[in-house]
């Protein structure tokens, strides 16, 4: 009887948190966090604005599940679902920001380094506002943070991943320091512009 090693399973948010709605993707991963408990075989990364820095990680991966911003043309808000070769395709195809290319660029190199994950999912929003620096989500991409987290869970399910849904009021360990989480820069930010 052999021990099968489990698979090893990355969750990967990429976006910048300081354009509005780019900030999608490590604030999905923030509240995937908050709402689940992940196996051990699963790591939760923000990969922010990292580009190639990400590589070793994306290389270390068996199956990688990333959420992002991504600009379909759709109405904003709209989630969308992405899975193994498209992928790379939407990560690059309307450029909104530096770390799309970079990411497909990510791709391409573990790709060519042999290391390219099994199982490739993007769970992508649809954004209304990009051109606000320093600005917080807009609603229609903020009111979709829970269904995305709540996909992921059922995609890492589907992996053999199961997550476990945090009880109400249950200890969270903080996923960004350096008060970066939503609620410290978003009240940051209300107490900025209104002058408080």
């Amino acid at each position: 009887m052999t021990n099968k090693t489990p698979r090893r399973v990355l969750v990967l948010g990429i976006g910048n948190i300081l354009w509005g709605d780019e900030g999608f993707g490590v604030r999905a991963l923030e509240v995937f966090h908050a709402l689940f408990v992940t196996p051990e075989n699963v790591s939760l990364l923000d990969g922010g604005t990292q580009g190639l820095y990400l590589v070793q990680f994306v290389q270390e991966a068996d199956d990688l599940l990333v959420f992002d911003a991504i600009d379909y043309g759709l109405e904003p808000g709209t989630l969308k679902l992405v899975q193994g070769d498209e992928v790379p395709k939407f990560t690059g195809a309307k450029k909104m920001s530096l770390h799309q290319t970079g990411f497909q660029e990510v791709l391409s190199a573990a790709d060519l380094m042999g290391d390219y994950p099994e199982r490739l999912v993007l769970i992508g929003c649809q954004p209304l506002d990009l051109e606000d620096w320093g600005g917080p989500l807009t609603a229609p991409v903020r009111d979709r943070l829970v269904q995305a987290a709540e996909l992921a869970a059922v995609i890492l399910e589907q992996w053999g991943a199961p997550c476990r849904r945090r009880a109400p009021g249950e200890a969270v360990e903080p996923l960004l320091g350096n008060d970066i989480d939503m609620t410290s820069y978003e009240t940051r930010i209300a107490a900025v512009r209104t002058g408080g």
